[in-house]
């Protein structure tokens, strides 16, 4: 419903174009550590990191029509094969292998499309769907934590606090629950840009936040690093094609299980219009342009859905607007350094909601669809999801290429439902 160029959303607070900007540079906030922590990880420049996320959010918008409130970011799925990747063969050989994987996003996309959406459903029901949603935000619960100042040695089998950590963690997590509780109108719709600035300001008070970095970063244009990375032509090997573009078939499945996420948190089934095979489509597509530039394979963004959890603001333009911000920050060296320079357990406090806010539409998955759990069928499924899941980390295939606990839990659960007979 719109009234003067304003749009309404799900709670009837009137968001006008301005209010929008500032919801749009909410979702920045929320996507940054992790676009920007791959390419440390992997020795890629965070600059095109952030440039491929905005674009590639807008070329999934495009694909999919505009319906799908969703953000794109560096996946973290690949980086063990790309930092291996890079530094035995280079910058080139790695846009190759990721240029590749984008293909095979292209080329699923169009087996999903010949078969049909009934088929990709009746692989994924509510019992595994609900399961694997869980497990995506808990399995990111042990780095929110730690993040906050918590950490557990297994080894050693003792607890490491930093209470400084702690104690700021725990304002920002109390700050977004007093915000989304009692905040009024427009207040209550960006209560994770609030905690960000209260965290941020008690974290100069503990003297966290380095500002010489700030001082020390140019206003404007990429590194030299940056441009070398863009302006080296791909090389397409048989090396870098199997080193990194098979993670494709893993991130496959948990790119159902974001969009499944996504959908049940706007109450919409996005397998059905605008159609799962065109947000692969969109994945794939980003990934190519990605892998052109010198940035990581995209995926979409777990930490977006939970902004929409929170906010329940769920205008696909808000995520669009999103991304022009990441295209310009991207050229920005003043605001990236900025950013960076946002304290661990900040990002930690705002990450304990977020993530628990994704494993809680999962249950709500469960809850709406009825499932009778009396039934053995039903319990097996999501017992062994669920503890695959969260228990596994990275399984090992070949050197450099790992497929991930949240994958191996939903191939068990897929299979699962297609064995194990009905009502038992």
């Amino acid at each position: 419903m719109t009234k003067n160029n304003q749009i309404i959303n799900n709670n009837n607070i009137i968001i006008s174009p301005a209010k929008k900007i500032i919801l749009g540079l909410q979702h920045v906030l929320a996507m940054f550590g992790a676009t920007v922590l791959v390419p440390f990880l992997t020795g890629l420049d965070p600059s095109i990191s952030i440039l491929c996320a905005g674009i590639g959010t807008l070329i999934f918008h495009l694909c999919t029509k505009g319906k799908v409130p969703v953000f794109l970011g560096s996946s973290f799925a690949f980086i063990g094969a790309i930092a291996l990747t890079l530094s035995q063969h280079g910058i080139g050989v790695v846009k190759g292998g990721i240029i590749a994987a984008g293909l095979i996003y292209v080329i699923m996309s169009y087996i999903i499309k010949k078969f049909g959406v009934n088929t990709v459903h009746s692989f994924f029901p509510p019992i595994v769907t609900g399961p694997i949603v869980m497990v995506i935000g808990l399995r990111l619960s042990p780095t929110a934590l730690q993040m906050s100042g918590y950490f557990y040695d297994t080894k050693a089998q003792v607890s490491e606090i930093n209470p400084k950590y702690l104690l700021i963690a725990g304002i920002v997590v109390i700050t977004m629950i007093l915000v989304s509780i009692f905040a009024k109108g427009f207040f209550k719709l960006v209560p994770i840009l609030i905690s960000v600035l209260v965290g941020y300001f008690v974290s100069i008070l503990f003297g966290l936040v380095e500002f010489e970095p700030i001082k020390e970063a140019a206003w404007f244009g990429f590194s030299p690093i940056a441009w070398e990375h863009i302006k080296t032509f791909p090389v397409f090997n048989l090396t870098g094609i199997l080193a990194i573009a098979p993670i494709a078939l893993v991130v496959f499945i948990e790119h159902i299980g974001d969009i499944t996420t996504n959908g049940a948190v706007v109450g919409k089934d996005f397998f059905i219009d605008p159609g799962i095979h065109r947000t692969m489509l969109g994945d794939g597509l980003a990934t190519i342009v990605a892998g052109f530039l010198g940035g990581p394979a995209n995926t979409t963004y777990s930490e977006n859905t939970g902004v929409l959890a929170v906010t329940k603001v769920y205008d696909p333009s808000i995520l669009r607007i999103a991304a022009i911000f990441a295209i310009i920050l991207s050229f920005i060296g003043k605001f990236g350094a900025i950013i960076r320079s946002i304290p661990n357990p900040v990002m930690g406090g705002i990450s304990i909601i977020l993530f628990g806010m994704i494993a809680s539409v999962g249950v709500r998955t469960l809850i709406e669809s009825k499932l009778e759990f009396s039934y053995s069928r039903n319990l097996i499924i999501s017992s062994l999801i669920l503890v695959l899941g969260i228990a596994i980390q990275e399984v090992p295939i070949v050197e450099g290429i790992s497929i991930s606990g949240l994958a191996i839990a939903a191939l068990v659960g897929v299979i699962l439902n297609k064995i194990l007979p009905e009502n038992i």
